[in-house]
Formats: structure tokens, C-alpha cells, sequence
């Protein structure tokens, strides 16, 4: 069975008040609070209910009509958000201000709106900058836009979209053995870069420092680089930029520019897009029919495409966050 297909059931490990509290107490003690245990058990049982409320959304969701979906699929990445905030942040929510979206969209021209060309900014207070920097260590988000043609590009499964209508080739398969952790990266990749291979090895180097690097080796007979990194550390689906995660193939791949977008956690592209997606389809009733039934709009099969992957892959995602900090 696929990962992605087992996710809720796999969640079930939390459906425990003895189980959540001893994980909580765990996650605390961790930071070294003084109050770790008084904190778990206050924390316990709203962790549960987030959860649920995130599953209730999600499996709502998957029957409604894809008129009101990105509203319940927006509502429930925030409750799975804000389970994952109480095991980094015992206080929250700490304050009003952490409650609102964090986000804001701005002013459209009814005319001559483009999706692809709409924009999302940060705000200085909010749930997205929370969480961007409690639980990914993002910081400095604020006042930051963020174009929708860049959010779609960041994840995976719609790269062949962006081939098909726009003949953009925006990432190269990776070999990874789990086993070994042995990375083998096709040596065209430096075509793309730019980059001679001593440069692309500072490069790639830098960009996984959170990695002990054993070796990186250009093949040429292979027409390969081939990255040996300590097998005790593993490359996951969550923390594996610059690489790029497929949920359906369950591979990696590494994107054949080098930009920003593809920096950030993908967890904070799915955010953004769902934010802007909702608010679109409550407050541009007519734009978002329109797009619905008369096809004219090269972002239709994007938008469609993207509802379906990120509704698996924002629980996947989130659950090996969860995972991550659970010790049995």
C-alpha cells in the first residue's frame, strides 16, 4: 500500500490521551522546560482535537463539490498545523495575534485577473510565519510575495503540467539508496547550474549542511555525481531541499534552476496556494464558476491537479513531522 493512502490510519498512534501526553512530555523535556509535565497534560487534549477536526476537513473534503474544496482543505492543513505548533510550542496559541492567517492577498482587477500571476503576501504576525519559523526555522518571511506560478512550480507532481503546456523541464530524477544513503545525480545537472563540478560541490555541499557529506564523486564514465552521506542521517519527504519529494512515485528529484522557492519547506508552498485558492473561490464567486465550467484558463488544470495532490500530501507531509519527534 502507498504511504500516502495509510496516512489517517497511521495517525491513529494519537488517538491516545496516554499516548499524546507521554509524547508531549517528551517533546518538552526536550527543550528543557521546567514545566514539561504540567504542559503535556494541558496540551493533550486540544493536540487530539486538532487532529481530528483536521481529519474531519480532510475526509469532507475528498466527497465535496470542487467549488467548496480548497476551503475545507485550507481549513484542514490548519488544524493539522496548529497539532504540529503544540509540539514545538507548549504556549501556544500564546497570543491573538498568532491566530489570524498570517497572509493577505491583494486587490484584483476583475478584467484581466491571472492566477498565475496573483500574489500572496506575509504578514509580520499570523499562523504562517509561526509556524514557518517554530516548526521549519524560517525566519524573516515578513512583507515577503509569493507569485502562484512559483508556489505550483515548488511541488513535484505538477511539474509535468508545467512540460505538457509550457515545455519547462524544472527538475531531473535522483537515484537515492536508503539503505546506504548514496545519492546519484545525473552529471547534466551541472549544465543547468552553470556550474563546473568543484562549484556544484560547494554548492550542493552548502545547501545540505544539516547532512554529515562523506563524499561527493564525479563520475564521468557514468555521466553521474554520485553523494555518500552518513547512513544515521536520512533523507526524508520533509527536510530534503533542494531536492523535491513525489508522494505517488516516491522518489526525489532535484530542480534544474536555482531559486528561492525551492529553498523553503514544501509545507509553506501548499499553505499559500490552499490561503489564496480559499479566498478566491469564498470572495470571486464569479471568477472561480468561471474557471469551473468553461475550461478557458490554462490554470484550470493546475488548480485541479494541485487540489488533488495536496490533499495527500499536506497529511503526509505533517504526519512525518509528527513522527520525526515520537519515541516509543
Amino acid at each position: 500500500m502507498n504511504d500516502y493512502i495509510d496516512i489517517w490510519r497511521r495517525l491513529t498512534l494519537f488517538h491516545s490521551t496516554n499516548v499524546v501526553q507521554k509524547f508531549l512530555y517528551h517533546c518538552y523535556i526536550k527543550q528543557e522546560r521546567q514545566d514539561a509535565a504540567k504542559k503535556s497534560y494541558a496540551n493533550c487534549y486540544p493536540f487530539i482535537y486538532y487532529l481530528e477536526h483536521g481529519q474531519s476537513f480532510y475526509s469532507t473534503a475528498k466527497d465535496a463539490p470542487l467549488s467548496i474544496k480548497p476551503v475545507l482543505l485550507f481549513y484542514g492543513m490548519v488544524q493539522l498545523l496548529k497539532a504540529c505548533l503544540l509540539t514545538v510550542d507548549p504556549e501556544y496559541p500564546e497570543s491573538t495575534l498568532v491566530l489570524a492567517h498570517g497572509v493577505s492577498t491583494r486587490k484584483r482587477k476583475k478584467q484581466s485577473y491571472e492566477f498565475f500571476e496573483d500574489e500572496v503576501k506575509a504578514q509580520k504576525h499570523g499562523l504562517f510565519t509561526h509556524f514557518s519559523e517554530k516548526m521549519f526555522h524560517v525566519k524573516h518571511l515578513s512583507g515577503e510575495k509569493f507569485q502562484m506560478r512559483t508556489l505550483l512550480q515548488r511541488i513535484y507532481e505538477l511539474h509535468e503540467l508545467f512540460a505538457v503546456y509550457y515545455n519547462e523541464n524544472l527538475s531531473l530524477d535522483v537515484s537515492h539508496d536508503h539503505l546506504n544513503q548514496n545519492i546519484t545525480i545525473p552529471a547534466k545537472i551541472l549544465d543547468h547550474y552553470h556550474m563546473t563540478f568543484g562549484r556544484f560541490k560547494e554548492y550542493i555541499t552548502k545547501e545540505l549542511y544539516s547532512f554529515n557529506i562523506i563524499s561527493i564523486k564525479d563520475e564521468g564514465s557514468s555521466s553521474c555525481i554520485h553523494i555518500t552521506m552518513d547512513n544515521k542521517q536520512k533523507l526524508t519527504p520533509l527536510s530534503c531541499e533542494p531536492f523535491l519529494y513525489g508522494i505517488y512515485d516516491r522518489t526525489y528529484r532535484l530542480p534544474t534552476n536555482i531559486t528561492e522557492i525551492f529553498k523553503i519547506p514544501e509545507i509553506i508552498a501548499h499553505y499559500l496556494l490552499l490561503y489564496n485558492l480559499s479566498m478566491i473561490c469564498r470572495y470571486e464567486t464569479e471568477w472561480w464558476n468561471e474557471l469551473l465550467h468553461s475550461y478557458s484558463s490554462d490554470a484550470y488544470p493546475f488548480i485541479i491537479k494541485f487540489l488533488s495532490v495536496t490533499a495527500d500530501k499536506v497529511p503526509f507531509l505533517l504526519h512525518y513531522f509528527l513522527l520525526d519527534k515520537f519515541e516509543v
